[in-house]
């Protein structure tokens, strides 16, 4: 175990042999740090579970006090999966007893410099999170999606699985698996098309969503009607997602395209 002399270790932690502790770290109590795991200069780790081969870089803290007017020191919790790369000033809050005291972070994430991820947000695996994207509390990440840089995210709010958030966009509303979003108070921009090939998505499931795209957005029916034409048959099960995730009706709504949209504005064919 390699555990700097400056670093102040609480009597409470566990720490894996095979994991470092680097200068003027502090590992705070009920603390759990897995094999390899790499936690940098002046970083600060407490009430929190850290899996296998994560890398923390300087001056990062993690499971720290949410920042919740409600919160009164009840003892809450941060999960960390495996293999995920956490660089300098970025900041993870532990949850808070109203929303599950529990903020979980998934597995093989990015998360960029100056970044936050607030209380109660369960971040799923492969996620990228650009430099200085804010989450808000109790948000939820599907896997595989990108946060550009500076984007922001209400509280409650779902991203879906390989959604694409653009750089700078403010993400008011629950964004659909597979979508693109852009702006201030941030529309739908089409759908993630390279990502969805860089995940292997097959080519008749590109275009299954690309029509189930038409039918949702851009042929004039209400939601209703919609889901009631992409249930019709046997869906692909990449639209099935859409519609379960619609279904699901998070408290937000979801995100649709800018009024006046057209085709070619919206999906690359």
């Amino acid at each position: 175990m390699a555990i700097h002399p400056t670093a102040i270790v609480d009597s409470s932690a566990q720490i894996d042999p095979s994991a470092a502790i680097g200068p003027y770290a502090i590992i705070g109590p009920d603390t759990i740090i897995g094999a390899r795991t790499t936690i940098g200069a002046h970083t600060i780790v407490e009430y929190a579970t850290l899996g296998a081969d994560n890398i923390l870089h300087p001056g990062c803290y993690v499971g720290t006090p949410p920042q919740d007017l409600k919160y009164a020191g009840e003892k809450t919790r941060l999960v960390m999966g495996d293999k995920n790369t956490v660089r300098e000033c970025v900041t993870m809050n532990r949850g808070t007893a109203q929303g599950g005291g529990l903020t979980k972070i998934g597995s093989g994430g990015l998360f960029m410099a100056c970044s936050h991820i607030a209380h109660d947000c369960v971040v799923g695996d492969d996620v990228i999170v650009v430099n200085a994207v804010l989450l808000a509390g109790h948000v939820q990440i599907g896997d595989g999606a990108v946060l550009g840089g500076m984007c922001a995210i209400h509280q409650y709010s779902r991203i879906g699985r390989l959604a694409m958030l653009g750089g700078g966009s403010m993400n008011g509303q629950d964004v659909l698996p597979f979508a693109n979003t852009q702006g201030d108070r941030a529309v739908i921009r089409g759908l993630n098309l390279l990502g969805l090939k860089r995940a292997g998505v097959p080519p008749e499931s590109r275009s299954a969503l690309k029509a189930a795209y038409r039918t949702l957005f851009l042929c004039g029916l209400s939601q209703i009607e919609a889901l009631t034409r992409l249930k019709a048959g046997k869906p692909d099960p990449i639209v099935q997602e859409w519609i379960d995730f619609i279904e699901s009706a998070g408290k937000r709504g979801y995100m649709r395209p800018a009024v006046g949209a057209t085709e070619l504005e919206e999906v690359a064919l």
